[in-house]
């Protein structure tokens, strides 16, 4: 079975869209619409529904999709094998990582790995933990970072860094005389949050959630040169890690009470072939961290 149909059908399936997923894939939208009629006559079966503009699977869709996937990830492991054998491979790290690390822990990291390894492409892409998860289990990233405890059994892990999360204040705010912050008088400030899907405000909701206490979120923003800002300026109070408050920031921190800390490591899919670009990676990465 020829499996490019089966790219079509799952670009279509994510786009939703065969004018997108066409533009997706770098082809003309009616080699696509070809390719799927001839692969429902092929199975004797309407896999998609064709009403007006808008696209969606029929039932029996749903189900060659969950097929689908597996066949191109097993594919693409494949042949990412086989070239590796021939030595045809310079290797290409896919790796996601969120933006606080991205922004203070990994650049030393990355540069040293780049010079290293001169050969392998290195492709970062910064989001939420909980988005970069996502990608890494539907095979768009090889490796990510990941809070350990949100582990899933179709992922594998290893250590990376563990830091506490502190509560962060300008050096006039009243926290300032206090040696640990408890959650309840924390969330009594107004606050300065990432946005959802970010491990540190997923951390805060959980914790309020746990206290019964309503966030007050005055500002939300993934930019951390913003937070800083806001919270020295005194609008608000926030929490970062240790790495990303430096001496002439003017802000302080303190532990909360009792204190929080963040388990990260680095995970990949059980199920894939792992390349030699990123066993590469891995080993250099449990080198170079701290732990």
């Amino acid at each position: 079975m020829d499996i490019k149909p089966l790219r079509y059908f799952m670009a279509i399936a994510n786009t939703e869209s065969f004018t997108k997923a066409a533009q997706q894939l770098g082809v003309a939208q009616p080699a696509v619409s070809m390719a799927i009629k001839k692969l429902e006559a092929d199975l004797g079966l309407t896999l998609i529904h064709r009403a007006d503009r808008n696209v969606g699977l029929t039932d029996e869709g749903k189900k060659l999709l969950l097929h689908a996937e597996k066949i191109i990830q097993a594919t693409d492991d494949a042949l990412l094998e086989m070239r590796e054998l021939k030595g045809l491979s310079q290797g290409e790290v896919r790796v996601g990582i969120p933006s606080m690390l991205g922004s203070y822990y990994f650049p030393p990291i990355l540069m040293a790995f780049r010079h290293r390894y001169p050969t392998i492409m290195l492709k970062v892409i910064e989001g939420g933990t909980w988005q970069l998860q996502k990608m890494l289990e539907n095979g768009e990233l090889d490796l990510s970072v990941i809070v350990a405890e949100t582990l899933p059994d179709s992922l594998q892990t290893q250590a990376l860094i563990r830091e506490e999360m502190l509560v962060t204040i300008a050096t006039d705010h009243p926290f300032s005389t206090l040696d640990r912050v408890t959650p309840e008088t924390f969330f009594e400030e107004e606050l300065v949050m990432f946005k959802e899907g970010y491990f540190h405000r997923r951390i805060v909701d959980k914790l309020a959630k746990a206290c019964k206490k309503t966030p007050k979120i005055g500002f939300e923003t993934n930019l951390i040169p913003l937070i800083k800002s806001i919270t020295q300026q005194g609008f608000g109070i926030s929490t970062l890690l240790a790495m990303v408050i430096e001496d002439d920031d003017e802000l302080i921190t303190r532990s909360f009470d009792p204190p929080i800390w963040l388990d990260l490591g680095i995970a990949w899919r059980k199920d894939s072939y792992l390349s030699k670009a990123n066993r590469a990676f891995l080993e250099f990465v449990s080198e170079h961290g701290r732990g």
